[in-house]
């Protein structure tokens, strides 16, 4: 998946093992967040291609969240990002230069977390992540066959050392016996300044496609990280939640398929360069709004 427009099939393959929704009848064109701050309450950012690139802040972001923020709208950011404890994801966005509180972020790791069962867990990780938030009892998985053999189940937090070899010893390790995965990054790629990478959701639809049950994604467009974010903005109607994302089918159709309001943000992201509406047409998937930058 090097391309845009391969991305793009890819997720519409995939598409019916995600959440069902329905669309507004037509997309509008603004000119920035402030032109919609009457009709929405909180705003929920994505944070690769509408924060961020990679390593590197998008021009305005952060002003334009510290804007929303003096209009009385809450903030929240809503991440797939699942290689970091919580409070690294708080260092990683001060860093930025994006000031932000703990409570204000949701990742999809904060979502996977909670729903791990007994037993001991593979897990496919950073080697920067020591694991310590987990809870439960953790198998570090590289090129070890034996040691994918002997766990409960699998947690796949980031692809920062998944190679190809890697994963067909996980495939074999679950054809042999079936067991729960966790992907805990339901995203295919994600958009970083040299292009785009693999992300663990991109390996765990190629277990569901050669038959592996059990396989279960977490992070947009599933619906525990929105749980997460609604329950912590109490009497905000879903109506008046926007959620800002560069992708329609995890950051959009998840929104959407919650009430939520949302608005796709196209300079800097997946879409950038291409042309937007096309894409929206092709999937059926129209956002609220649409704009370049936030």
């Amino acid at each position: 998946m090097e391309s845009v427009e391969s991305i793009f099939s890819r997720y519409e393959y995939v598409r019916p093992r995600m959440p069902t929704a329905s669309f507004e009848a037509d997309t509008r064109n603004i000119a920035s967040l402030l032109d919609i701050t009457e009709e929405i309450d909180a705003f929920v950012f994505d944070a690769f291609g509408v924060l961020n690139v990679g390593e590197v802040p998008i021009p305005g972001a952060a002003a334009r969240l510290d804007q929303l923020r003096a209009l009385g709208c809450a903030i929240r950011i809503l991440s797939n990002a699942a290689s970091y404890h919580h409070d690294r994801a708080v260092e990683k966005f001060r860093k930025l230069g994006i000031i932000v509180a703990p409570e204000e972020i949701v990742t999809s790791r904060d979502a996977t977390l909670p729903a791990l069962g007994p037993g001991r867990w593979g897990c496919i990780a950073a080697p920067s992540d020591d694991l310590s938030d987990v809870p439960a009892q953790t198998t570090r998985l590289l090129d070890n066959p034996a040691d994918y053999a002997s766990v409960d189940a699998f947690l796949f937090l980031s692809t920062e050392i998944w190679t190809s070899e890697r994963q067909k010893i996980l495939q074999q390790a679950l054809e042999q016996r079936p067991r729960p995965v966790m992907i805990a990054n339901a995203d295919l790629v994600a958009p970083r300044e040299g292009g785009f990478t693999l992300e663990p959701g991109h390996f765990g639809h190629l277990l569901v496609d050669r038959g592996i049950p059990n396989v279960r994604f977490f992070g947009k467009p599933f619906p525990e990280v929105y749980e997460i974010v609604e329950t912590s903005l109490p009497g905000v109607p879903v109506e008046r939640i926007a959620m800002c994302g560069d992708t329609l089918h995890t950051d959009i159709l998840g929104a959407a398929a919650r009430g939520w309001r949302t608005v796709l943000v196209s300079r800097d992201g997946l879409f950038s360069g291409e042309d937007v509406p096309t894409y929206c047409l092709s999937s059926n998937i129209r956002p609220t709004w649409h704009l370049s930058r936030i």
